[in-house]
């Protein structure tokens, strides 16, 4: 009786552990393309692990140069406008859609003009919110594609306020996403398969927040305490990243829970302080970049560690009943015979 009582409390135990556990932790992979060592950054990622980025800083003479790439990341597939100067890749879906902007100079610091564009099966599609003013230099970016491909994005008008927008591939139309807690600017960077959109806008203090929007209904998203918070990626199942400026202009990672309204900080430990998230796949898997300590930005991916779950728990309790179940058996047989 003792006994049992003793197995039980251990699968009780090693329930509310399992309970307590977080889902996931990390485990952190630098990803660097060779074209150029020094400044990598991984943007998007979809539910095979494949990637999309770019290498070069965007100064002058160091053009963006896109790429896709596909575990265990030592090969890179180039992916660029044709004609252009720069391309950054920054998202891509699960069915072989990508998307992102281009550029045709390279005058670096804001200089140069920006084109969304997306790319189905290497045709490239140039996409242009009409509301982008003609003059140069012009900005207007596609950020992120659901798997309905419909992506997200954002333009500069004429007054250097930026607007978020959806871009439905198939029809070739555009809808406006505006929080209307923005004073001047919202960017709609990531977007998932319910439609729900993730992005960030500037307060009226001039600082940016993060926000979700669900058919239209917008709810602020940020870190407790932090300066500034932009999110930047949206799966399928509530979790959001982007990143956080603290109050001594250090950058960090979160991870958010859309259901929940919370997110923590979560930095590669090769880039405290330095660390930005781009995308989430629906395996929790993370894309990003962080700033070395020789200043090099280097691509990272953040590999979720499965830890057990309840039912796994349950199964392993279950087996160390049965375990002790036939140990007390042989001892109840010993003292009979």
């Amino acid at each position: 009786m003792k006994t049992s009582r003793y197995v039980l409390a251990v699968v009780l135990g090693l329930t509310v552990l399992a309970l307590a556990l977080p889902l996931w932790a990390d485990t952190f992979q630098n990803i660097v393309n060779p074209g150029d060592p020094t400044f990598n950054q991984v943007l998007g990622i979809n539910n095979g692990g494949q990637v999309t980025g770019y290498f070069g800083s965007g100064a002058a003479g160091h053009p963006n140069q896109g790429y896709t790439a596909s575990a265990p990341y030592s090969a890179f597939v180039s992916e660029n406008f044709p004609g252009s100067t720069q391309t950054q890749v920054t998202g891509l879906n699960n069915i072989g859609t990508t998307v992102g902007f281009w550029s045709n100079t390279n005058a670096g610091a804001g200089l140069d003009s920006n084109f969304g564009f997306v790319d189905i099966g290497g045709v490239f599609t140039n996409v242009n919110n009409p509301a982008t003013p003609a003059t140069a230099p012009t900005f207007n970016q596609l950020l992120g594609v659901n798997d309905s491909n419909i992506a997200v994005g954002f333009y500069t008008d004429s007054a250097g306020v930026t607007h978020g927008y959806t871009y439905n591939i198939a029809t070739l139309t555009f809808s406006g996403i505006d929080d209307p807690l923005a004073v001047g600017n919202t960017t709609a960077a990531a977007i998932n398969n319910a439609g729900e959109i993730a992005g960030f806008y500037t307060n009226a203090a001039g600082f940016f927040n993060g926000f979700i929007d669900k058919g239209g209904t917008f709810t602020t998203l940020d870190v407790l305490g932090a300066v500034d918070t932009s999110l930047l990626g949206l799966n399928n199942f509530g979790q959001a990243v982007g990143f956080e400026i603290d109050g001594s202009g250090g950058m960090h990672g979160v991870v958010c829970d859309v259901t929940a309204l919370t997110c923590s900080q979560m930095d590669d430990p090769s880039g405290i302080g330095t660390t930005a998230f781009n995308g989430i796949n629906d395996l929790g898997q993370i894309a990003g970049f962080y700033t070395g300590g020789a200043g090099n930005t280097i691509g990272l991916i953040a590999n979720p560690r499965v830890v057990p779950e309840p039912p796994s728990l349950f199964l392993f309790g279950a087996g160390l009943l049965g375990w002790m179940g036939i140990g007390l058996s042989k001892k109840q047989f010993r003292k009979t015979f």
